[in-house]
């Protein structure tokens, strides 16, 4: 058998039912590579050694009692910290709430515990996770394990590291902006955002903007589309749920998608912001491997408009706006967590409802004009994962934004739009540290059994799996 931490859900799920291995074993062996190897990644904010080890030896007594219901029953995951569990500290990266321990659960970790997975710990991510770099004053930043002087992106960036550094075989991350694409690129992992209102944000949560979902960061498609069967169950009085679909996503996996036409463009919506060299290397392999396979893959203009940034930006600081921070309090948070807060209280009612309206309206006029197209292909990110003191706050919040959209330009117009986008670890960067560069791949809402086909059809043509330096 291959080494544990090599293995993805689904086989080490194969390796305890057939015993070879324990949960106590598994898991034991997941916790001594995140006390070797975090120190110097920062994957994780808190780390649950005695709760993680107390649920396996759970889990090896029902399958001792030959327990098969649960499909991953003793499988290793995590939460993100911005995800509430009940009894484990949930800081939201966020000194301010240092200390804070929910008592409840959110929905997303009931369901995916209900699966079996046993999780290690909380993962890394920004402030509140509002930037596309994962840093804080909790624990600091997270590295790409391809080269740990390079952060990992965000915000589900501690959720990406510990995939990709085989801490984790996979993990829950959240996409309001392209938290989970961003860094499923950055450190060369599969990224899955699904379409809006697949995932229940419940009990405690809202999905009030629309333009956040929770999704999977996997190593296989496989694992995407397990962890999104588990996780796509809808609570009473959720503002958007989709229906079930009538086939679970893991019966896409290995399906021929057929010929697809498949919509491309490289370009940004944003004037003087243009995709690095490596980007568009990345992109144009892509556009060749689907070609390959059969799709029709055309050159479109990007189709967004330019002013869906303004809009967003006045939507997105809306919710810290809204967290209930006492004013003596204000000086625990970062610069630029107080510069969008105070955007966000500036924001009247009325230019907030314009701004969803235009964003509605304008995104419902670009998805229908992609309608002769089944997918769309653009680069993930403009750039390769960035030195962590480029996304170091530098006291001038309009320069820290301006970097952040040089870094990624794309993800976010999937949020905005509603449809399911994945990023798919298909470069490398040529030298002696190569870094991972990922491509975007959308389908319309609704159709993320359509996109899991064709991912695992790429992941077949081109498997992706490798490991990096650091791991």
């Amino acid at each position: 058998m291959a080494e544990l931490h090599d293995l993805d859900a689904h086989d080490q799920s194969a390796a305890l039912r057939s015993r070879e291995v324990s949960a106590v074993e598994l898991v034991q062996h997941h916790l001594d590579r995140i006390d070797a190897h975090d120190a110097a990644l920062g994957a994780f904010i808190t780390v649950t050694h005695e709760r993680a080890l107390a649920r396996a030896a759970d889990a090896d007594a029902r399958l001792a009692d030959k327990d098969t219901t649960p499909p991953f029953l003793g499988v290793p995951t995590a939460f993100k910290d911005l995800t509430s569990t009940a009894g484990v500290t949930t800081t939201m990266g966020s000194a301010l709430l240092r200390d804070q321990v929910p008592d409840l659960d959110a929905h997303l970790v009931t369901l995916v515990e209900a699966a079996g997975f046993v999780s290690l710990g909380k993962t890394n991510t920004p402030e509140f996770g509002l930037s596309s770099y994962t840093d804080n004053d909790v624990v600091g930043p997270a590295r790409t394990p391809w080269d740990p002087t390079r952060n990992a992106g965000g915000s589900s960036g501690g959720a990406a590291v510990a995939v990709a550094a085989r801490l984790l075989p996979l993990a829950p991350g959240s996409d309001g902006g392209g938290s989970i694409r961003i860094p499923a690129s950055a450190c060369g992992v599969f990224g899955f955002k699904p379409s809006r209102g697949r995932v229940s944000s419940g009990p405690d949560g809202s999905d009030w903007a629309g333009l956040a979902v929770s999704g999977p960061i996997t190593r296989t498609v496989r694992d995407a589309a397990a962890l999104l069967d588990a996780m796509a169950v809808p609570m009473p009085g959720d503002v958007r749920p989709l229906p079930a679909p009538p086939e679970p996503f893991t019966s896409w996996v290995g399906r021929d998608p057929g010929p697809l036409r498949i919509a491309r463009w490289s370009g940004t919506h944003l004037p003087g912001v243009e995709p690095s060299s490596e980007a568009v290397t990345a992109w144009e392999s892509a556009s060749r491997l689907l070609e390959s396979l059969g799709h029709d893959v055309v050159d479109v203009p990007n189709p967004f408009p330019r002013e869906l940034e303004t809009q967003f930006n006045l939507i997105w600081p809306s919710s810290v706006a809204a967290a209930p921070v006492a004013a003596e309090a204000e000086q625990l948070l970062r610069p630029n967590t107080r510069y969008w807060r105070q955007r966000g209280l500036q924001t009247s009612a009325v230019e907030l409802s314009r701004a969803m309206t235009y964003l509605e309206q304008t995104t419902r006029t670009v998805v229908t004009d992609l309608g002769p197209f089944d997918a769309m292909l653009t680069p993930t990110l403009a750039l390769p994962p960035q030195h962590v003191e480029w996304f170091n706050e530098s006291g001038d919040p309009v320069e820290d934004h301006r970097r952040e959209l040089l870094f990624t330009p794309y993800t976010g117009l999937y949020n905005m739009s509603g449809q399911p986008a994945a990023s798919l670890p298909l470069h490398w960067t040529a030298g002696d540290t190569p870094l991972p560069v990922g491509v975007m791949l959308a389908t319309h809402p609704g159709r993320d059994d359509l996109l899991f086909a064709l991912c695992a059809q790429v992941e077949a043509a081109s498997p992706w799996l490798r490991r990096p330096h650091a791991a």
